[in-house]
């Protein structure tokens, strides 16, 4: 079940979900519309998943950035989103989508129990200027079903996770990560 405008904004004044900073204007039928933050790291030469990821960190100006083809980009949300509760599920929309631009197509699930501020895996078809803080998606929240099980206690690798991120895929590899 996915929550309402203001099914979210009842269970943010509830303390039920953090959206910081929240604002209520961002509030859609279904969804909170995310906003780029102001940092990128721009990933560099061939990735290997058994290597930690080289990249070069950038803050995008207020006069924007423009991103090319054939880069892959880690950005991060404005907001820092979650909830013990519910359960998020964060995409772009259909106004960066018309831009060519795809954002964090291969993870979108947000555990119950984890309050982030998302790291973005962002591609573009053609070269467009992005700007910080710009509307960049949507994020749903979900009600969960069972027993509840947080993020927190899991002992998950990205649980302390709070910005951009590179794969830790390399910890598994390496045998110093948890195992599936």
């Amino acid at each position: 079940m996915i929550l309402t405008g203001p099914a979210i904004a009842a269970a943010v004044a509830a303390g039920e979900i953090a959206i910081d900073p929240f604002e209520p204007a961002r509030l859609s039928p279904n969804a909170y519309d995310w906003r780029l933050g102001s940092t990128l790291r721009i990933c560099d030469g061939d990735l290997d998943a058994a290597t930690p990821t080289v990249f070069n960190e950038t803050t995008i100006p207020d006069d924007g950035f423009v991103l090319v083809p054939g880069v892959l980009y880690l950005g991060v949300t404005h907001e820092r989103t979650g909830s013990e509760r519910y359960a998020q599920f964060l995409n772009g929309d259909c106004t960066i989508g018309a831009l060519g631009i795809w954002v964090h197509v291969s993870a979108p699930l947000g555990h119950a129990g984890h309050a982030i501020r998302w790291t973005l895996e962002i591609r573009v078809a053609r070269p467009v200027r992005v700007y910080p803080g710009m509307t960049f998606g949507k994020l749903v929240f979900l009600q969960t079903f069972g027993g509840s099980c947080s993020y927190q206690s899991t002992g998950r690798k990205y649980r302390h996770s709070d910005g951009i991120d590179i794969s830790r895929l390399y910890e598994e590899i390496q045998g110093e990560g948890e195992r599936p």
